[in-house]
Formats: C-alpha cells, sequence, structure tokens
C-alpha cells in the first residue's frame, strides 16, 4: 500500500514538473528565439529596409513550431468547446472572417512599408506572462486572449506599429471567438432570465394570457414555463453580436454606423427572446400545452435568431433612412 501510493505521488509530482516545465521553459525559447531572429532582422539589410522575408525558412519554421508547442493544448480545447457548446458555435466563424478580411486588404498591405520594432520583445514577453498565469491557475480565458497579444506583438516587431494598426480590426475582431469567464457568463445569464420573464410577463396579459411570475418562472393556467439559462438569451447574444459586426463591417463604411449596430444587438437580442416566451405562452393558452416542448420548442431558437437579423436589418434600414451616407438620396 506505501509502495502505491508512493507510485502515485512520483507520478503526480512527475506530471506537475513536466507541466511546470512546459509552462515555463517554452516561453522562455520562444523568447530567446524571438530575439536571436529580431537581431537578425533589425541588422542592416543590403537594400536599406528590414523585411519579414528576410527571415529563414527556418528561423519562421521554429517560431512556428514553438507557438504551437505553446498554444496547441489551449487551441484544441477552444475548439472542442465551440463544437460542444452551443453557446459558442458561433466560434468557428470568427477566425474564417478575419482571414477574409486580411486576404482582401492584402493589397494594402503590400504597399506598406514594414518597420519593425524592438517593443514588440516587450509586447511579447507581457504576453508569455499572461500565459504562465492562464495556465498556472487553470485560467483559460487569459491563456486564450495571451495568443492574441503574442500575434500582435510578433506584428510589430517583424514589421511594425503602422501593421498593427492595419490588422487591428482582424486582429481584434478574434476576441469574439474566446468564450467569455464562466464567472462573468453566469453574470449575465441570470439578469437575462429575470428580464425576459419580466418583458413576457407583461406583454402576456396585454394579450389576454393572465400570468404569474415568481423571479424566472412564469405560471400560466394550463403550464408553468421556467425561462431556462438556454432561453435567457445568452446564445442568440453572442451569436448576434458577431454577426453585427460582420454585417456591419460588409454593409457600412461609417464607423459609428457599425459600433451603433453592434450595439443595437444587445437589445435586440433580449427583445427578440422574449417574444419567444410570449410566442410560447400564447400557443400554450390558445392551442395546446403541449406546444411548449417537442418540435415547437426546439424550432424556436432558429425561428428567433432568423426574426434578430431581420431586426437588424430594418434597424440598419432605418438609419440609412435618417442618416444617409453622402451620395445617397433619403
Amino acid at each position: 500500500m506505501v509502495i502505491s501510493l508512493r507510485g502515485i505521488f512520483d507520478k503526480r509530482v512527475g506530471c506537475t514538473f513536466a507541466r511546470i516545465s512546459r509552462i515555463l521553459i517554452l516561453p522562455l525559447v520562444l523568447i530567446e528565439t524571438v530575439s536571436e531572429s529580431a537581431q537578425i532582422e533589425f541588422a542592416p539589410a543590403p537594400s536599406g529596409a528590414a523585411r519579414l522575408g528576410s527571415l529563414s525558412v527556418s528561423q519562421i519554421v521554429v517560431l512556428a513550431a514553438l507557438v504551437c508547442s505553446l498554444y496547441g493544448p489551449t487551441l484544441v480545447r477552444l475548439v472542442v468547446q465551440w463544437w460542444q457548446d452551443p453557446n459558442f458555435s458561433h466560434g468557428f466563424f470568427v477566425p474564417l472572417f478575419s482571414l477574409y478580411v486580411l486576404s482582401r486588404d492584402h493589397p494594402r498591405f503590400a504597399r506598406m512599408e514594414p518597420h519593425p520594432s524592438s517593443a514588440g520583445l516587450f509586447l511579447l514577453t507581457f504576453a508569455l506572462l499572461v500565459l504562465i498565469v492562464g495556465q498556472m491557475g487553470a485560467e483559460l480565458f487569459l491563456a486564450r486572449v495571451s495568443l492574441l497579444f503574442v500575434m500582435a506583438s510578433l506584428i510589430v516587431l517583424f514589421l511594425g506599429w503602422t501593421f498593427l494598426r492595419a490588422a487591428a480590426f482582424p486582429l481584434g475582431f478574434l476576441i469574439l471567438m474566446i468564450p467569455i469567464p464562466a464567472i462573468l457568463f453566469n453574470q449575465i445569464t441570470f439578469p437575462l432570465q429575470l428580464l425576459a420573464s419580466r418583458l413576457a410577463a407583461t406583454v402576456l396579459p396585454l394579450l389576454g394570457v393572465p400570468v404569474l411570475r415568481e423571479g424566472n418562472v412564469i405560471s400560466l393556467p394550463a403550464i408553468t414555463l421556467e425561462v431556462a439559462e438556454a432561453c435567457s438569451g445568452i446564445r442568440s447574444l453572442m451569436s448576434l453580436i458577431t454577426l453585427a459586426v460582420i454585417y456591419g463591417f460588409l454593409t457600412e463604411k461609417r464607423l459609428w454606423v457599425r459600433c451603433l449596430l453592434a450595439l443595437a444587438s444587445v437589445p435586440i437580442a433580449v427583445i427578440a427572446n422574449s417574444s419567444r416566451i410570449i410566442g410560447t405562452g400564447l400557443l400554450v393558452q390558445y392551442w395546446n400545452a403541449d406546444a411548449a416542448e417537442g418540435y415547437f420548442h426546439a424550432s424556436w431558437g432558429w425561428i428567433i435568431f432568423v426574426i434578430s437579423l431581420l431586426m437588424l436589418y430594418a434597424f440598419h434600414k432605418l438609419i440609412r433612412m435618417l442618416w444617409p451616407e453622402k451620395g445617397e438620396t433619403s
């Protein structure tokens, strides 16, 4: 028994030591490799300009391998969460759209002159410190966000601040692929549940449906409805914000309108989800209590999401009508 416990202890200590070594050593190796590459990059080139293309293929491969070693497990868990958690399934589309924006703006990047900055090395150190804190504390959000900091620091280090500003949108958009921390998620979900149930309890009596609400539970004459986490609107909210940003980028040139569309997605998601509860109450009252479950209940999610998109489109049309772009007729 003592030998068995000692073996388990040694195994756990070995795993812990390996994990700590990986967390601490790989970032140091990455910093050292980047420092050596940067020294070569900043050295006077025959053409008089330092360019990312002056890095050898072996250096690029080593840097890519180190980044993959650092973030491979983190990215795998992120993709698994996208696949398993419907609240964040929109994450698959976020990096694809960022790549689309970068490819669309490639001619603009090609015309820009690189001005590498050693400040990128300090940014890289900060990013890796965030990664270490996130992994040591088992905080997935910090570990995932640190990847964006690493990408930004490498852009500054090898291309300069001008390129970072030019790539700010596709790089910043990637934050939407990272699920928010569980603590913040729970803090958002419950108020949304209460708000949705409160709105439904206010509208249903106006439509002839008597209601008794206690928190997120709505009691109807035929059935009791509970506004669960899945019905709080958080799922449609996260997806709608992402789509609102994409829609605004593709259809609008004015920055303030893009920001307004993104902000409008929040009340639109809340209103649309409240209509889901109202519709369920009407079906239960005037048709069949079984409508609260089964096919209609499962279909409401897609229906409400489509309604949300239509509301976003209508809101955009209203903005264009009230404040037309230059050259448009009102």
